[in-house]
């Protein structure tokens, strides 16, 4: 992922985990039950990941670290949103169980960003 598409990614993702927040605080919480809690988890780690993804944009730019490990820590991180939220999203609505053996694929997408990111930011000595 470019500078350009980071930054478009992060801020669509920042809009629509604003609105899953407040859906799932609001109109959800009833129908949802007892799994209030993943929703919140996936709400949590996506905007945490939506603002990593604002910041890499935003580093990319300015030329701060080595582009490609950026991009692949930015590609990592829509991943991570994509599986790991995702998957919570559709768990805590339909209650389906085995879409939680696809959460900790993107568990493993942000980790992998959060190490190409430091190998970016390592490189640029």
């Amino acid at each position: 992922m470019n500078a350009r598409q980071t930054l478009l990614f992060a801020s669509g993702s920042g809009l629509v985990v604003v609105a899953l927040g407040a859906f799932g605080a609001h109109g959800l919480a009833a129908v949802l039950g007892e799994r209030v809690p993943t929703w919140e988890t996936a709400v949590q780690y996506q905007m945490f990941h939506t603002l990593a993804l604002l910041a890499l944009g935003l580093l990319m730019q300015a030329g701060q670290a080595q582009a490609v490990w950026l991009q692949r820590a930015a590609l990592a991180f829509a991943l991570g949103i994509l599986l790991f939220s995702g998957s919570l999203y559709l768990l805590a609505l339909s209650g389906i169980r085995w879409l939680g053996m696809i959460t900790p694929l993107g568990g493993v997408a942000f980790l992998s960003g959060w190490l190409a990111l430091v190998r970016g930011i390592y490189s640029q000595q």
